[in-house]
């Protein structure tokens, strides 16, 4: 293929230099919803994942199963449009924001066992919601009070 500059492709063929226009991105938050909602319509018992807690981090982000959450989760459309990459849990980490932690809670068989039904794995994914949503609350309420103090002080 033959590289032109576009002055010159100008000439023989219309161009459209205008951006495609974006469409608005999903949260993380609506990711996890979207996530757990797949889970709640899939069929048949669901994978965990094998002792999350003690792998390194790079053998963490290449860890998956068959019929896993995972799984369920990358065969879901919108969530691969969104760009999950695929049920590989780093890229499930990073996007749905999920720390180390919140997805050992959700995958790991510790918690679950060998296998979950889908109704456990969509709790457990709602409770890393909850937890978020109260920390939120608990961190807007401390900085609030933070800045009363701060003023209270600056006033004396």
């Amino acid at each position: 293929m033959k590289q032109r500059p576009l002055h010159e492709l100008t000439q023989v063929a219309r161009v459209d230099t205008a951006p495609e226009p974006s469409r608005p991105r999903m949260s993380k938050r609506q990711r996890l919803e979207r996530w757990a909602a797949a889970l709640e319509r899939h069929r048949g018992e669901l994978q965990s994942l094998r002792g999350t807690e003690y792998q390194s981090r790079s053998s963490r982000a290449v860890m998956r199963a068959d019929d896993s959450p995972l799984t369920v989760a990358f065969d879901d459309p919108v969530l691969r449009a969104e760009g999950l990459k695929s049920d590989r849990l780093g890229d499930a980490e990073r996007f749905f924001g999920l720390s180390a932690r919140e997805a050992h809670e959700i995958l790991c068989y510790c918690h679950a066992g060998w296998s979950m039904s889908p109704r456990v794995a969509s709790i457990r994914v709602r409770e890393v919601l909850r937890v978020r949503r109260a920390n939120y609350r608990v961190a807007a309420g401390l900085t609030g009070t933070l800045g009363i103090v701060a003023l209270a002080v600056a006033l004396l």
